[in-house]
């Protein structure tokens, strides 16, 4: 996240026309399921601890030098990313030709990223199959502050942990696909560049959309979800910010698939314009807000080794960084297959 200075119970499984229950476990219950809810539960448990923790050793890992904007080590993370998605059937949207759009060096010059060179965002995308045209963004950024008097800041929780729950919920929506229950909305998994230098990936797309943001119907944005912070230590937690600013549906449909599936605490400290702290403003999602685009940014809060080169895999909870994961899973779901669009109202 950009840093500035400023003064075993039972479950309900979301899905689009009716619920079904599920343990925690991953057993369905004696309920004779439809075939898209099927498809739904088996998505939902693709997003596994396992696999979180393979890719954030590797994209945290000290080979990828802190992952700054437009460094070696930071291409050599989305080169990891690409061969994921790669590897899972998941191609990049067809007219921009491949997985990178290019955020050039003099966009984020203009923009006070000192001398920062080119980077790109790294875009991942499931054409939906009844509303195409309509498009659900899961964003995370995947760069960090690199390396600094040659410590590496490897930068696990931030934003290592969105940057792998981006990928394993793209995983969990192409499962949907291969059972034959894809999603109704396009998604476009993006992964951002240059955020910690002042959100400069975010706002480049936004500035050149891929696709046209009148058709963007959400942005869920994960900012680090992988530790927690310490007025929440040990709880099972996530802050969620942004979510009722733009529309009245979008926190229903949240706080619905949370109480359905996770059933996390939805702590709601920062979710205000006014916050001192001002997070409603401090990660990429406020370049779609401010587009008119409605967002909700998923957190765990400030811990003490954020932006420390002791923010390391070691120190992440998977466990939580699961739950949290399959929380915008299931409301990206259901935003993705939902009858209406949700409404710009606010």
């Amino acid at each position: 996240m950009k840093k500035i200075l400023i003064p075993l119970f039972t479950v309900v499984i979301l899905s689009s026309c009716e619920t079904a229950k599920v343990t925690t476990n991953g057993q369905p219950s004696s309920k004779v399921l439809s075939k898209s809810e099927k498809a739904f539960q088996s998505a939902y448990h693709e997003i596994k601890i396992d696999d979180l923790k393979k890719n954030l050793y590797v994209i945290a890992s000290d080979e990828m030098e802190g992952r700054d904007t437009g460094s070696p080590g930071q291409k050599k993370a989305g080169e990891y990313m690409v061969n994921f998605y790669k590897e899972h059937g998941i191609s990049f949207p067809k007219t921009l030709g491949s997985y990178y759009q290019k955020v050039p060096a003099s966009f984020m010059q203009q923009r006070g990223g000192r001398n920062l060179p080119d980077s790109e965002n790294i875009l991942a995308f499931i054409e939906g199959s009844e509303k195409p045209e309509e498009i659900v963004v899961i964003s995370g950024h995947y760069d960090h502050v690199g390396t600094k008097n040659g410590v590496v800041y490897n930068g696990a929780d931030d934003d290592g942990s969105g940057t792998v729950a981006v990928m394993e919920i793209a995983k969990a929506f192409q499962s949907a696909k291969k059972a034959g229950n894809g999603p109704k909305r396009s998604i476009l998994f993006l992964h951002v560049t240059g955020e910690e230098h002042g959100l400069f990936g975010s706002e480049y797309y936004t500035d050149n959309p891929v696709f046209p943001l009148a058709h963007t119907v959400v942005d869920l944005n994960i900012d680090m979800i992988g530790r927690d912070d310490p007025e929440n230590r040990g709880k099972n937690y996530v802050y969620v910010i942004g979510s009722e600013m733009l529309s009245s549906q979008l926190k229903v449909i949240n706080e619905a698939a949370n109480k359905k599936t996770s059933n996390l605490e939805l702590n709601y400290k920062y979710d205000d314009p006014n916050d001192p702290d001002r997070l409603y403003y401090r990660s990429d999602h406020y370049n779609f807000a401010k587009n008119n685009i409605p967002v909700a940014f998923f957190f765990d809060g400030i811990h003490e080794d954020y932006h420390k080169p002791t923010d390391d895999v070691e120190k992440i909870d998977f466990s939580l960084l699961q739950k949290r994961a399959q929380l915008v899973f299931a409301t990206a779901w259901e935003i993705a297959n939902r009858t209406e669009r949700i409404a710009v109202d606010k």
